[in-house]
């Protein structure tokens, strides 16, 4: 019998091209078969790595995040708030970098354990400003969770920034809710300048684990 070879593709070139594609084709489009056609591929060539789309989404994530941590440097002598704020603004700058980026990395798990790395850096951290460790857990899991729904909010309008979808122009908003005044002039700050939405949410949500937990 015949022994079965591996393809000479590898798992770091479907991820690779599987990212590059999802700018053209959104998460919907992103099939297997439409990533091995990027390839010059037969769709068999990936199921040798991946067994099904969750899997290939599982190291799509992980990629993204190795590429955004490799990117990101975090002051050994950071405070507990800015470890927070940074976390933040660079897990939104990374997943805007992808055509529902959010939704990819949402409910994903990661296939290796990079994100150990910073994680635990991060509890130590925290520790050390004198959380116990079920509150630094809360605080640093509801900055990753504020900015996983923001993101998937802020691309359900543009799902590449500047490529905002028809039915979101503010004027038009405006003009069809002239009956609900105070929710027709809410739009400019639902829909725009959503990088200083984003900042004054972090800030919130920091001034809130201060009061919540007495933590200067």
């Amino acid at each position: 019998m015949a022994t079965r070879k591996p393809p000479r593709l590898d798992k770091k070139q479907a991820v690779d091209a599987a990212l590059r594609l999802l700018n053209d084709v959104g998460l919907d489009g992103l099939t297997l078969r439409a990533i091995a056609k990027e390839l010059g591929v037969q769709a068999p060539a990936l199921y040798w790595h991946f067994r099904n789309k969750q899997e290939l989404l599982d190291e799509m994530a992980a990629e993204m995040y190795r590429r955004m941590v490799a990117g990101q440097r975090v002051p050994p002598d950071a405070t507990w708030q800015e470890r927070l704020v940074l976390a933040g603004t660079g897990l939104r700058a990374a997943l805007l970098e992808y055509r529902d980026g959010a939704k990819v990395y949402s409910g994903s798990r990661f296939t290796g354990t990079e994100h150990a790395v910073q994680l635990e850096e991060n509890l130590r951290a925290f520790a050390a400003a004198g959380f116990d460790p079920t509150r630094a857990v809360r605080a640093l899991s509801t900055t990753y969770l504020f900015t996983l729904g923001f993101v998937t909010e802020e691309q359900g309008v543009e799902p590449l920034p500047g490529d905002r979808r028809e039915g979101y122009d503010i004027d038009e908003r405006a003009a069809r809710m002239a009956d609900f005044p105070l929710a027709a002039a809410a739009g400019a700050d639902l829909f725009q300048d959503r990088a200083a939405a984003f900042e004054e949410g972090l800030g919130l949500i920091v001034a809130g684990i201060e009061a919540r937990y007495g933590m200067a």
